[in-house]
């Protein structure tokens, strides 16, 4: 499979690796080689079978812009646009290009938020309030972090709250930490997840990549992670 890989910060020089590790041949561009999405000619990119980005939120609509009205098909990790995203699956559909995006590719995250609808199915009647934590590292630009936000609509959706509550700090150069607390008068209950490196959120793009190459349409990756 010929795979775009757009970025080269920290999480798309690890994607590019995971492919090429998958036997995959492999071609990265950086912010540079591609401002506005200069670089994603339909010549250009019709020469890959799937793009994957790890950009920044602005990039990552201009990206989407140029990629999908190609037809092609996009993975896309970056975090913060969903503002767009009606607009976005509506050009996937209208070009039949397939996109797959989602706020957190690792396995152990989507197992998380499983849990959490668990928790919130469990306590909602027993009086627990329910409360989100996030840490990210300080270059992260979005806050707070998209899967602290999908934590948050699972919560509510199985609870019926109007909101809960998150906390979101930027230090350092940690990977993602997020916890779910549920507290009532009588305990506590915690559920955590944290990453020590970024290979599960690479590991899973690549998949994802991989699962995306044969089908068209508009995918959240929370939705078919299990097929990955």
């Amino acid at each position: 499979m010929r795979v775009l890989v757009l970025g080269m910060g920290k999480t798309g020089k690890l994607v590019a690796s995971v492919a090429a590790e998958h036997g995959h041949s492999v071609h990265v561009l950086d912010a540079k080689e591609n401002a506005g999405a200069s670089a994603l000619t339909p010549p250009f990119v019709s020469g890959f079978d799937v793009v994957i980005d790890f950009t920044t939120p602005e990039a990552t609509v201009q990206n989407m812009r140029s990629c999908l009205a190609t037809g092609a098909k996009m993975v896309v990790g970056t975090t913060g646009w969903y503002d767009k995203l009606a607009d976005m699956r509506a050009l996937a559909e209208r070009k039949q290009a397939g996109l797959l995006y989602g706020t957190n590719f690792s396995v152990g995250v989507q197992t998380m938020l499983k849990l959490a609808a668990a928790m919130g199915n469990e306590l909602k009647k027993a009086g627990y309030a329910f409360s989100i934590a996030e840490t990210h590292h300080a270059s992260k630009l979005d806050s707070p972090s998209g899967t602290a936000i999908s934590l948050a609509k699972v919560v509510e959706a199985a609870t019926g709250a109007s909101a809960i509550p998150v906390e979101a700090k930027r230090e350092g150069d940690v990977m993602g930490f997020h916890s779910l607390t549920a507290a009532s008068d009588a305990d506590r209950l915690v559920l955590t997840h944290e990453a020590s490196s970024r290979r599960g959120f690479a590991e899973g793009a690549v998949r994802a990549a991989e699962w995306l190459s044969s089908r068209t349409g508009c995918y959240d990756f929370q939705d078919v992670y299990a097929e990955v």
